[in-house]
């Protein structure tokens, strides 16, 4: 498996972010863009980024905070993503520095690229795809959903997965609602994935650590549930061209 560090400006940092890809493959193929949970590019994201590389994609697991560093306490991480949440636009351009660098590079097949995120990771993509760019599809896993321009919906091009903890105390039944509702107002195709008895950032093994299991949990089972649903969302979308 090949791998090398991008490096790419966005929002006034610098971007470290890593590529992979089957180097035995060759031609164009279809690539996905892998956005972290808000502690930044960690190992979870590299992971799940390998993973994909190894079903024949293109992946870039993106940077977040700069310089591939990562950050460890929830006041540096509300610090960074706060004043984001509340400009989008800047949110958006984070995704389209990473989607740029991922089309610049010869083994991607320019029309055929989806995004992906955890956590906050999966509000960039959402967002990215709000802002009218043109992916096939979406993905976001205990993302948030929310958004202060839900009108931007309409401009989305791609279909949209979610996958989210039933119990998910930071996106809640209202959250879902919404989103719902600013999906269908936007004409998009949109499916939500509910996993009962499943909190927040249920795909990293390392969220136990947290200590606090009734808001951040691990689950095997959803975390092999919702990957299965990527797996097959990924093949929908580019099977079917």
């Amino acid at each position: 498996m090949h791998s090398e560090v991008l490096k790419y400006e966005a929002n006034g940092l610098h971007l470290e972010s890593v590529l992979y890809f089957d180097e035995s493959k060759a031609g164009k193929r279809p690539a996905v863009l892998v956005f972290p949970e808000a502690f930044g590019l960690s190992e979870h994201t590299k992971e799940k980024a390998q993973r994909l590389a190894e079903l024949g994609y293109v992946t870039l697991a993106n940077d977040l905070f700069g310089e591939g560093k990562t950050v460890n306490s929830m006041e540096e991480v509300m610090g960074f993503i706060g004043p984001l949440m509340q400009n989008p636009l800047n949110i958006r351009a984070y995704a389209e520095a990473g989607l740029k660098a991922l089309l610049a590079r010869p083994e991607v097949d320019a029309s055929r690229i989806v995004s992906i995120g955890y956590c906050f990771g999966g509000t960039v993509s959402l967002e990215l795809a709000r802002g009218g760019a043109d992916v096939k599809g979406v993905a976001g896993f205990h993302s948030g959903l929310g958004t202060v321009r839900p009108e931007d919906a309409k401009d989305i091009k791609g279909k949209v997965l979610v996958c989210i903890g039933a119990d998910d105390p930071m996106i809640g039944p209202d959250a879902r609602q919404a989103f719902a509702e600013e999906m269908t107002a936007g004409k998009v195709d949109w499916q939500l994935h509910l996993y009962g008895g499943v909190v927040h950032s249920f795909t990293n093994k390392q969220a136990d650590s947290a200590g606090m299991p009734d808001a951040i949990r691990y689950s095997a089972s959803a975390d092999r549930r919702s990957w299965v649903s990527l797996v097959d969302f990924l093949e929908e979308i580019f099977q079917s061209e």
